[in-house]
């Protein structure tokens, strides 16, 4: 307590020293007597905020151009264009207003130092000025809000008839994928039937998911659409598929989707960039957890006979897992029968969730 004490006292000291000389200057501004040494320091200030306009916008000018390529992967799917068009006019809309309102302000900041015997306008509103930098800005904005809709409406809309389908779901820490069987339609899975061998939760109870499968990476066709469906399992995941222009939230409870067509194999891929060790990638770009760095799950874009190919290989999870779909089958014999009673049909997980 000596020692908080001390340190308080301390403390309060330097605040009564502080009023005091605050007090001083204001009594002698009152008086008149009062003169403000300005110095060098603003002539130095002034120059700095010149330097730094100059070095700072060289080094952004550096940095953007040495790292271009990397914030820009080639693009693999038809809608990538129209939305690396929309990308970039946005970027060029709000880097124009940026350079102009960077360079008024440090240089502004250097024009009107202080002098001594000049004086500041006051001007205190312009109606035509007001009206100029709302109505310009809002017109902009109303444009690229509206186009960026258009396109988001598109790709997040109804897929085409024929597009391939299959689900990713998120979970801490690694993607799950799974495919439909020949039906072409996923079936009915069930969060409460999630466990170390069941962790999409497959109700094989369903018939239309007796030949749904998963698989350890995504296969998709060239040239085809593919509608992917979403969700998470735990927390907050975000399907992130750069090459693709694809960036859709896993959030949970919340089914999401969304559907594109690749444009490049990745053989075609690797020899664009002359990589050939290289994959297309899903990763997730929220921060999930501390493991969040292994949620990376490779994509393949395989030529259609080669993607059929490749399907066609497939095993359900329901023939690679015989005791799961047994045991279903021993719960669902009581309800084939006459005699079926609430007790047996309580067996059927009651809260079902499809995509």
């Amino acid at each position: 307590m000596t020692v908080l004490g001390i340190l308080l006292v301390l403390v309060l000291l330097l605040v009564v020293f502080g009023l005091l000389f605050r007090l001083q200057i204001l009594t002698s501004i009152f008086s008149g007597s009062f003169v403000r040494e300005i110095g060098m320091s603003n002539r130095v200030n002034g120059i700095l905020m010149l330097a730094f306009l100059l070095l700072g916008g060289a080094a952004f000018a550096w940095s953007f151009i040495e790292n271009y390529s990397k914030m820009n992967p080639p693009i693999a799917s038809v809608h990538g264009h129209a939305t690396e068009r929309m990308f970039w006019t946005t970027m060029i809309i709000i880097g124009i207003v940026f350079v102009i309102t960077q360079v008024a302000l440090f240089v502004y900041s250097y024009k009107y130092q202080h002098q001594d015997g000049r004086r500041a306008f006051f001007f205190p509103h312009n109606n035509k000025i007001e009206v100029i930098w709302t109505v310009i800005p809002a017109i902009v904005m109303a444009g690229l809000v509206f186009a960026g809709w258009k396109e988001w409406s598109r790709i997040t809309g109804p897929a085409p008839k024929d597009a391939v389908v299959l689900e990713v779901m998120g979970k801490q820490f690694n993607w799950l994928v799974r495919y439909p069987g020949r039906d072409q339609t996923l079936g009915v899975v069930n969060y409460r039937l999630i466990d170390a061998t069941n962790e999409f939760g497959f109700d094989l109870s369903d018939q239309k998911g007796l030949d749904d499968f998963v698989a350890g990476e995504i296969h998709v066709p060239k040239g085809h659409p593919v509608l992917l469906k979403i969700r998470s399992r735990d927390v907050l995941h975000a399907v992130y598929m750069p090459h693709f222009r694809v960036q859709m939230y896993a959030v949970p409870g919340m089914p999401t989707k969304f559907w594109f067509t690749p444009t490049k194999t990745t053989d075609e891929m690797r020899a664009q960039i002359g990589n050939p060790n290289f994959n297309y990638e899903l990763a997730c770009n929220q921060i999930c957890g501390r493991g969040h760095f292994a949620m990376k799950l490779a994509i393949i874009v395989d030529e259609p006979d080669d993607y059929q190919a490749w399907y066609a290989k497939q095993q359900s999870f329901s023939s690679q897992n015989p005791d799961v779909l047994a045991t279903f089958k021993q719960k669902a014999a009581p309800l084939g029968s006459a005699e079926t009673t609430p007790a047996a049909a309580a067996v059927v997980p009651a809260a079902k969730a499809s995509l």
